[in-house]
């Protein structure tokens, strides 16, 4: 299945004065150049301007604290002290005049200068790569997000299938915990494409909503098992109900996960839910008895074969694995590798 969802349009539809160095830069330095005055113009009391007081490390951590919405977890994601990226933050304050987030006690919230520079942090950042890329002769990577969950196991088929068909198309692939995080990154150009789990005939029937305009291709089915303790008192029944399941905990991962919604579609609100923060915990609580767990066969194939957990005749539908991109990239060459290497590997032509 293809697909593209944008708001306000029907399913399918995809929508698609000069620097005086001019005549000596690269054209990603002429772009990045411009950008610069582009930029002062929009914040007319930075001290300075890009080329004097604004740095492109700075605008980097911008975006990941607008991504992640706190210090915390940005510092995280760049693998940088929370104190550096608080410094990154106020340096880039001080070279605009203006605040580009406002401090709450849930977080980091964009001011509408930070909005003004939401847009132009991610042109300046592409422009920069771009730049380097020409000035080195090299190639741009495919960027390439995917759930951890899924990064290890799905993530190697889709590279293999592209190096196979075209050996020069280089792909970066970026794990990430949040599906919201991989689909804003896919929307903003951060990321060429992701892989997600979804199920329907829309994008988000799985009970998230889109962010813009994404299309998107089924790669594969992602079978889903409910799990239990291998004595648990359900292991041999041939059929189990809803009915069979009403005392018992279901493991849960972090809010709007793909399992949790998924669980949410065929068990309701009728389980008490246990928290147990990601798949392999999940996996090791509901080994040890602590509870029920609908999980991905792939995650729990092992415990199966070993007689660790047992699998519980409940029926599940299964999630697929879905690949997201701007439909506004179909016409790049190394983007159609990318969905070409999926439809071969689904079976599609």
């Amino acid at each position: 299945m293809v697909g593209a969802v944008a708001a306000g349009r029907p399913r399918g539809s995809v929508r698609g004065g000069a620097s005086v160095m001019s005549g000596t830069l690269p054209a990603g330095l002429r772009g990045l150049h411009r950008g610069s005055r582009m930029l002062r113009s929009e914040f007319p009391n930075a001290r300075g301007g890009l080329g004097r007081g604004m740095e492109l490390r700075q605008l980097r951590t911008f975006e990941a604290v607008v991504r992640h919405r706190t210090v915390t977890e940005a510092a995280a994601v760049l693998d940088l002290a929370p104190s550096t990226v608080s410094e990154h933050i106020r340096a880039l304050e001080r070279s605009l005049g203006v605040p580009v987030f406002e401090r709450t006690a849930r977080g980091m919230r964009v001011t509408p200068a930070g909005e003004v520079l939401r847009g132009w942090a991610r042109r300046l950042l592409e422009q920069a790569d771009q730049a380097r890329r020409e000035v080195a002769g090299a190639g741009r990577a495919l960027r390439l997000g995917a759930l951890e969950t899924i990064a290890a196991s799905h993530a190697p088929g889709v590279l293999s299938r592209i190096a196979a068909r075209d050996p020069r198309v280089a792909v970066e692939v970026r794990p990430s915990r949040s599906r919201d995080a991989l689909m804003e990154d896919v929307a903003a150009g951060v990321l060429d494409a992701a892989l997600v789990l979804d199920t329907g005939e829309e994008l988000g029937d799985l009970g998230f909503a889109p962010l813009s305009a994404l299309a998107f291709a089924d790669v594969e089915p992602m079978p889903l098992v409910l799990v239990a303790a291998a004595d648990h008192p359900l292991r041999d029944a041939d059929e189990v109900t809803l009915e069979d399941l009403r005392d018992e905990r279901l493991l849960t991962n972090v809010p709007n996960c793909s399992f949790l919604l998924a669980a949410d579609r065929v068990l309701g609100g009728a389980l008490r839910r246990v928290r147990a923060e990601g798949v392999p915990v999940m996996r090791a609580w509901a080994e040890q008895g602590l509870g029920i767990a609908l999980l991905p066969e792939f995650a729990v194939a092992q415990s199966l074969q070993a007689g660790t957990l047992t699998r519980l005749a409940f029926p599940v539908p299964p999630l697929q694995l879905r690949l997201i991109w701007g439909a506004d990239q179909e016409t790049r060459a190394d983007v159609r590798e990318l969905l070409y290497a999926v439809a071969a590997g689904s079976g599609r032509r």
